[in-house]
């Protein structure tokens, strides 16, 4: 059963390989991938095996990853989700990323929350991460409006597209949260 979560502007549900097309679409977008660490998709099949693997992650106990729709529209306008868990620390990673079209008007503010909300509330997380690159000033005030603390940057902490660059560590912590 695919899980789905849901706010009053987003539906949130586990990828499957029918959202393929449109996470193609975002996921090959120039400004979408400019600061994740997997190159720029330029074939649809890339989006199929992204899925797959994301997929047999979750079968697994590892990750989670959602693809966001707009509940108005119908439309798939991003994905978020846990980049691995650390069951034995109680440990979770947040990642996300969405079309430009939905910059700016609060939709990222709205899936971290939610994801904040059920990492503490369902899936029992004490600590909750989030890695920025270094100038992604958008994706940090995002975490900055959830309550998230910036503890350091991680000096080459990441290889992204053949370089190392600057990773700024976020965090949350279930007795730091304050959930509306």
């Amino acid at each position: 059963m695919i899980m789905t979560l849901q706010t009053k502007r987003l539906e949130l549900h586990e990828l499957t390989l029918d959202d393929a097309p449109a996470l193609f679409t975002l996921w090959s977008h120039p400004d979408v991938t400019r600061f994740m660490n997997i190159d720029r998709f330029t074939d649809e099949q890339q989006a199929r095996d992204m899925i797959t693997l994301l997929t047999e992650l979750a079968a697994e106990n590892k990750a989670l990853r959602f693809s966001i729709f707009d509940r108005d529209s119908g439309k798939l306008i991003g994905s978020c989700g846990y980049n691995h868990f650390d069951r034995d620390n109680l440990i979770t990673e947040i990642g996300y990323d969405l079309l430009p079209s939905h910059w700016g008007n609060g939709i990222g503010t709205e899936a971290v929350e939610l994801l904040t909300r059920h990492a503490f509330e369902v899936l029992g997380m004490n600590r909750i991460e989030a890695k920025v690159e270094k100038g992604n000033d958008a994706s940090a005030a995002v975490l900055e409006k959830n309550g998230y603390l910036f503890e350091g940057t991680l000096r080459d902490g990441e290889k992204s597209k053949g370089r190392y660059v600057d990773m700024k560590l976020y965090a949350i912590l279930r007795s730091d949260w304050k959930p509306e």
